[in-house]
């Protein structure tokens, strides 16, 4: 049976994945800063699937956390056969000059070197074993920069490139990196962005039908049950309503 490691787990996307692959038979060790919810999401998968659960409660932007809860793992769960780098989010969403640095540190804090830090410690198995499969939850925004996006466009294209990167480098020891790019999503991701407005992230889907965490779900499905000779580099996945990172088409649902 194979292992999958889900960073950010305790919603959105994360959670939605991490079901997702308990339902195909994956065991899982799942991350996530919030012990509650990651306590909620084991419950959950030891009630539903028939599978081993392990969770790290840690913050993926402390390099010495990430090692110490790596190294915590029992032995059962220590060989990683497929890496979700889920972990990431956006903070702030005003033009460059009006921005707050503290919000540029915690975005490329945990979409960069995060993402780095779990790779960096879980790719030395995956080489050993000649085996392994990374998949990175990037963004639209890592292909297409739009207004007041800025460093969050910037965390995701380093993102994109770290991906390819990977692939060049790992292709030789038959491990597979790829990748998913959603659009408009409703999740946490908003509420995150306006540092808990809920009106103001309410308003980002407003006239329009935005993407799920399950439909990210079903692109990674597709991704990781592909036969060993395939490898999907990425899938961009957008809400049908959404053309680009910057036009949509909206319906007043108030004027209908």
């Amino acid at each position: 049976m194979n292992t999958a490691l889900v960073t950010g787990a305790t919603s959105g996307f994360g959670r939605a994945i991490a079901l997702r692959l308990a339902a195909l038979g994956y065991n899982l060790v799942v991350t996530g800063r919030r012990k509650e919810l990651l306590d909620t999401l084991l419950h959950e998968i030891n009630q539903k699937y028939s599978v081993e659960v392990f969770a790290l409660n840690f913050d993926v932007r402390d390099k010495n956390a990430c090692e110490n809860a790596l190294n915590s793992l029992p032995e059962a769960l220590r060989k990683i056969d497929l890496l979700v780098n889920n972990a990431g989010l956006a903070a702030g969403a005003a033009p460059f000059q009006e921005s707050d640095p503290e919000d540029f540190e915690r975005m490329i804090d945990t979409n960069v070197k995060g993402l780095l830090y779990i790779t960096k410690l879980i790719v030395p198995g995956m080489i050993e074993r000649n085996k392994g499969h990374i998949v990175n939850i990037s963004s639209i925004a890592g292909i297409e920069v739009y207004p007041t996006g800025n460093v969050y466009c910037a965390s995701k294209h380093a993102v994109n490139a770290i991906t390819k990167g990977l692939r060049i480098d790992l292709v030789k020891h038959g491990i597979r990196v790829s990748s998913i790019s959603p659009g408009m999503a409703e999740t946490e991701f908003s509420v995150v962005r306006y540092h808990g407005d809920r009106e103001k992230a309410k308003a980002v889907y407003k006239g329009l039908q935005p993407l799920t965490a399950e439909d990210i779900a079903d692109a990674l499905e597709f991704i990781v049950t592909r036969p060993p000779h395939v490898m999907i580099n990425d899938i961009q996945i957008n809400p049908s309503q959404q053309a680009n990172t910057y036009i949509s088409h909206r319906i007043d649902t108030v004027n209908q």
